[in-house]
């Protein structure tokens, strides 16, 4: 194992120089620290490398024992490079005294606009150039980590010698608000499965919104659980065996202390650990600017916008109390969890957001992105590429990724109706396989 560390340049696209004259930039640096761990098998010093991009996006390189993983696979045929992409891990923090040392709203929301997939391209390139020159590597991309190979092979396709993309190919045009209407359609889905197979958790669910809507119950991290945040635990439900893990949330959330129904101490602590975003704040405040492009605009708080477009997502007024969810409960539209969605009251009610509402507001309504695809470039794609695609995926929805696919000239499908967004997790050696067997035959 190896582990290397250079400096980068933080803006590559010129977004600081957007700050008014009279803001002061001092405290936004010029370059950052990038790290990434390479790991190698005994007898592969040569193979040649492949640098792999996590989802998220803000979540760092993984930490894991190669052993019967994905990465284990990966060894028999590659070096493999984890990188700690900017803002995460090991590489330049992004953490909350960073921002505030900025101050402004308007200069963090610039200086977190450096932080997306097209800067995280330009990074790999100059740590492809330290490690092997001229030399290009592989990549592979999980779910956001797809998103980045995409825009590699849009922005640098020179510096790839074979491309693996799962559960991520992106769409190229489209605004955020069709991708929303999608996840929200496959969340709708998502939900029935599961209330179909567990029916007797819907009203543990009703219950417990009811129950958060009048009586106050706090999250480990000191924020009030509301029944709109409770309903965003639905995000497992995106997970291979995520009907399981929230049927085992839900079994048995509630006791009696002094004769008063409470919220269980494990039940808030095991939705706590899923709500918070005190481990990634990157992701809260910049998801959604992963789907911006010029051509497409500002994306308005999408998520937020669209879930007005679907009756069954609806949420009822917060000085409703119990009855807000007693009628909204008579509409017989069934209870809805949802799923992989951001919402500026998420960022007013989690202490990890919280100082950054200000600067969030300014990346919702942001529409001076640099383009992260370019459709031209990829329908003369020659670098060889293939991409697992899930049929249930609910956060990269699949006629999204099939769009998409047929715009990349050559890429190989793979299709599954078994796998969820996690397949390479839960399916890992063959999604790696059966990506280098499509590659290259």
């Amino acid at each position: 194992m190896y582990e290397h560390w250079l400096a980068v340049p933080l803006d590559y696209f010129g977004a600081i120089s957007l700050l008014p004259p009279d803001q002061d930039s001092r405290m936004i640096p010029d370059r950052i620290n990038l790290f990434a761990r390479e790991y190698v098998r005994d007898g592969h010093e040569s193979d040649p490398r492949l640098v792999y991009f996590q989802g998220g996006p803000g979540s760092a390189g993984p930490r894991m024992a190669p052993i019967g993983s994905w990465l284990d696979t990966a060894l028999d045929h590659f070096r493999v490079v984890l990188i700690d992409e900017r803002g995460t891990g090991n590489s330049h923090p992004l953490d909350a005294a960073a921002l505030a040392a900025v101050r402004a709203p308007e200069a963090q929301a610039l200086y977190l606009s450096c932080f997306r997939q097209d800067s995280i391209v330009r990074d790999a390139e100059i740590l492809r150039q330290e490690l092997q020159g001229d030399v290009p590597w592989a990549a592979l991309g999980q779910s956001f980590g797809g998103f980045t190979v995409t825009c590699y092979l849009s922005q640098a396709p020179q510096g790839l010698s074979e491309a693996y993309i799962t559960a991520g190919l992106p769409s190229l045009t489209e605004h955020a608000d069709s991708v929303y209407r999608l996840t929200y359609q496959e969340m709708a889905k998502r939900n029935r499965q599961f209330f179909g197979r567990y029916p007797g958790d819907e009203g543990t669910a009703w219950y417990v919104a009811s129950h958060l809507a009048d009586v106050e119950e706090f999250l480990p991290t000191g924020e009030r659980l509301t029944p709109a945040r409770f309903r965003e635990i639905g995000i497992v439900l995106g997970y291979s065996y995520g009907l399981e893990q929230l049927h085992f949330l839900l079994e048995d959330p509630v006791w009696r202390v002094g004769g008063q129904r409470k919220l269980r101490p494990q039940f808030l602590s095991r939705v706590g650990k899923l709500l918070s975003y005190a481990d990634n704040r990157l992701y809260g405040v910049i998801h959604d600017s992963s789907f911006a492009q010029r051509s497409s605009g500002a994306t308005g708080w999408s998520a937020q916008r669209v879930r007005a477009e679907f009756p069954e997502f609806m949420l009822p007024a917060p000085s409703a109390g119990a009855s807000g969810e007693s009628d909204l409960r008579k509409e017989k539209m069934g209870f809805r969890f949802t799923g992989e969605h951001v919402y500026p009251w998420q960022i007013e009610q989690d202490p990890a957001l919280a100082p950054l509402v200000e600067a969030a507001e300014c990346l919702a309504f942001e529409r001076r992105w640099p383009e992260l695809y370019s459709c031209a470039t990829l329908a003369e794609n020659t670098v060889p590429a293939a991409a697992w695609m899930y049929i249930d995926d609910v956060f990269v929805p699949y006629s999204i990724s099939h769009t998409t696919a047929q715009q990349i000239r050559g890429l190989k499908p793979l299709i599954s109706n078994t796998y969820h967004h996690d397949g390479l997790r839960t399916g890992g050696p063959k999604m790696i396989e059966s990506l280098i067997e499509a590659v290259r035959s």
